[in-house]
């Protein structure tokens, strides 16, 4: 009888992520039986640091994670000792375990440090994708922790309320008081330093507090309620404000429970409006339907330009008291930007609008653009403060793009409105050289589009009967524009500009 060969196993073909975490696991030596656990003691609350450091220790020994007891605060006595794991060299991780980890930690669950510990031994043993697999439970676990810190970090943001606080000499602070779901106070306070940087405030929570003097952030020992003023004249006037944008017809009380829940309403002072709009609402709707339909009000420039000149101001001053409680002819802005400098100034220098730095100062020319031409003046002998500088627009007309706030060119018709301000300011400081710098200040003050490239240097404003001399030059603005190859020798042409300005003030001052 012929003998069998003997049977070959076949082959496993290739391994999957789990597969290749259990063979590996497989030949591993067994850890010793009886073997005490090694336990890391963290700070209480989000000890991101300390995981980090424990977590490179514990990678360089090579301890996995069922040989690991993550604590924080006090050491458990079922564990016996802690002991902190050597040094160790940082973990290269793919960047979305990298971004994973801080948003895990500060949640509140005891279980999370032990979590991402099993998941980047994982993939440190060749499972390199495994955050693209939802259906794994541990994956699946820790992503809902992670949304749980986004969900706490949001309404922090959108629920906390600041209560001015009188200090001695007149200062003012501002406190709030907020009782987050986890440990999110040092992953919140950023933003807050963002959006209120120019504030002096302290937030008290439960677990700490945060303080930003105005030049530097720092965290501290937990507060009370009772820390909180009950509070302050802002109050009201906010309340106010929430009454007349709440909309009764749109009344969804499911949708406002999931949004703001209950348990933050005792922090915010308009909740306190808002079960008589509730019960209000009905009333409301009804006498809305019932009402006659309404145009809405247009805007109208040109009534607001005959407004301002039916007053005739008599003085520089009184013309920038109109603007400053016009509203403005452009979309956006947040006050008018006003002339700056002499009156009688040999030179006067007209742009076409403010930006982003002017807007919020209040000043012409102080923004990157700004910058650039006081350096060209000081290059060209043109000392600023001699100058008169000022905008052919009042306003800043910008579109918001996320945080940013993007220069809107205005239009021909918005030029046009703003006009006779520019005419009436020139009039009241009488320069004897009007340089206009870009094709929006010409507009302004010729009336018609001039190429610049043509019309570069010398030129006569007709429009004003030729009472000063008038010169045309490049905006600043566009030298930040072009390419860094082209920038220098732009610059030197526009230094030059200056310098031929320099020699005209000079001429028409003698």
């Amino acid at each position: 009888m012929k003998a069998r060969a003997p049977r070959q196993a076949p082959s496993p073909g290739p391994l999957r992520g789990r597969d290749l975490a259990r063979t590996d696991a497989e030949d591993r030596p067994a850890p010793r039986a009886g073997a005490p656990l090694r336990t890391i003691l963290l700070a209480p609350g989000a000890d991101l640091a300390g995981f980090r450091a424990a977590l490179r220790g514990l990678v360089a020994e090579g301890v996995p994670p069922e040989r690991v007891a993550w604590s924080s605060g006090a050491a458990p006595e079922l564990f016996g000792a802690t002991e902190a794991p050597a040094a160790g060299a940082p973990v290269p991780l793919p960047r979305a375990v990298a971004d994973l980890v801080p948003m895990v930690v500060p949640h509140r669950d005891p279980e999370r440090y032990a979590l991402l510990h099993a998941l980047i031994w994982r993939i440190l043993r060749g499972e390199r994708q495994l955050l693209e697999v939802a259906s794994d439970p541990l994956v699946h676990r820790l992503a809902l922790m992670r949304k749980a810190i986004q969900r706490d970090l949001h309404k922090m943001h959108a629920f906390l309320r600041f209560r001015r606080v009188p200090e001695n000499a007149g200062t003012e602070r501002f406190v709030a008081w907020f009782e987050p779901e986890h440990h999110i106070l040092e992953a919140a306070a950023p933003f807050f330093v963002e959006r209120f940087r120019a504030l002096r405030w302290t937030i008290l929570t439960p677990e700490g507090s945060a303080l930003w003097d105005g030049a530097a952030l720092r965290f501290g020992p937990p507060g009370r309620r009772e820390d909180v003023p009950p509070g302050d004249g802002f109050e009201a006037g906010w309340r106010d404000y929430y009454e007349s944008t709440f909309n009764p017809a749109r009344t969804n009380l499911r949708a406002m429970r999931a949004e703001m829940p209950k348990k933050y309403w005792h922090n915010m002072p308009e909740t306190a409006a808002i079960p008589g709009l509730i019960r209000a609402a009905g009333a409301r709707t009804a006498a809305m339907i019932e009402r006659e339909p309404q145009m809405p009000t247009k805007r109208q420039p040109a009534r607001a330009v005959a407004a301002m000149a039916e007053q005739d101001p008599t003085s520089l001053d009184e013309l920038n008291a109109i603007i400053r409680r016009t509203e403005p002819l452009v979309p956006g802005a947040t006050q008018a930007v006003l002339g700056e400098g002499p009156v009688g100034a040999t030179v006067a220098f007209v742009g076409e609008q403010p930006g982003d730095q002017e807007d919020r100062q209040g000043r012409p020319f102080v923004g990157p653009a700004g910058q650039l031409l006081a350096r060209a003046m000081a290059e060209a002998g043109l000392v600023r403060g001699e100058a008169y500088l000022t905008n052919a627009v009042k306003h800043f007309k910008f579109e918001e793009r996320g945080k940013r706030r993007i220069h809107q060119k205005p239009t021909a018709g918005e030029v046009s409105h703003y006009r006779w301000w520019l005419d009436r300011e020139l009039e009241f400081v009488a320069p004897k050289l009007v340089v206009a710098l870009g094709a929006t200040a010409v507009l302004a003050l010729t009336g018609k589009a001039v190429p610049i490239t043509r019309a570069r240097g010398p030129f006569r404003f007709e429009r004003f009967d030729n009472r000063f001399q008038g010169f045309i030059t490049v905006h600043p603005s566009y030298l930040l524009r072009l390419p860094d190859e082209a920038k220098a020798e732009a610059y030197a042409q526009f230094v030059d500009d200056l310098r031929r300005v320099e020699a005209l003030a000079q001429e028409l001052a003698a």
